[in-house]
């Protein structure tokens, strides 16, 4: 997560929210992972909370809160089966988080239920990989990651639907010796006009479509782009 620069997203966040006009307000982090980013909204005075599918990285963000004398909610749930309690104004989900789900509905479904709990004119801020960073980064590429601490090798094996499955081996150092451990999962791309049209459906207008942590247009070799949507009004 060296690349993730959270206090950036966070800086980004709160420069989006005022480009737009907006009032954060009431803040989901939507795949909050460990609450890196929630931390630092909270700090800078957001009313946010997080929800993350894993019990194993809520358990790390919730004593994070609790070490940095922040009293945030956490919520076990998965994005595509959102039930949130209040209504929001502004949901925010980044580091690539809706790549992870590989099947197109699942992504309807997690446009379907922000848009469902958030309220008219909340802004929607999230990023995902492109498909030319599937294509021409990722794809059936092999990557070795080190650091004092731990030596990784990661390798990428794209398939047909823009999907890299992605094998993660590490190998972590404590007393002189070193322990095996790895994870497997797959992430996959989807096209500007299967985004935008899933928004769309959902209740969405797009507001704009900048590259990584600018609000510029993505160029054509942007591994990394984000989504900045506006909640229309209510059809019920």
């Amino acid at each position: 997560m060296e690349d993730a620069r959270y206090p950036q997203r966070c800086q980004y966040i709160l420069d989006a929210a005022k480009r737009h006009n907006h009032q954060l307000g009431k803040t989901l982090d939507l795949c909050c992972g460990t609450g890196s980013l929630t931390l630092l909204l909270a700090k800078s005075g957001v009313d946010v909370f997080g929800i993350d599918g894993s019990v194993e990285m809520l358990s790390v963000a919730f004593q994070k809160s609790l070490e940095q004398g922040e009293h945030i909610l956490f919520v076990n749930q998965r994005m595509q089966e959102l039930e949130l309690a209040e209504k929001i104004d502004t949901c925010v989900c980044t580091l690539d988080s809706i790549n992870h789900l590989t099947d197109e509905s699942d992504v309807q479904k997690t446009f379907d239920g922000v848009a469902k709990y958030m309220n008219t004119g909340g802004l929607f801020i999230f990023d995902v990989n492109t498909v030319f960073k599937h294509r021409n980064v990722l794809a059936d590429n092999v990557f070795v990651l080190e650091s004092e601490r731990v030596f990784c090798v990661w390798q990428n094996f794209l398939r047909e639907n823009d999907v890299v499955d992605v094998s993660l081996d590490f190998f972590e150092e404590e007393d002189g010796v070193y322990h095996r451990s790895g994870e497997d999962f797959s992430e996959r791309a989807y096209s500007d006009e299967a985004l935008r049209e899933m928004l769309v459906k959902a209740g969405f207008e797009v507001l704009e479509i900048c590259g990584d942590l600018s609000f510029e247009p993505p160029k054509d070799e942007e591994q990394r782009v984000i989504y900045i949507a506006k909640r229309n009004d209510n059809q019920e």
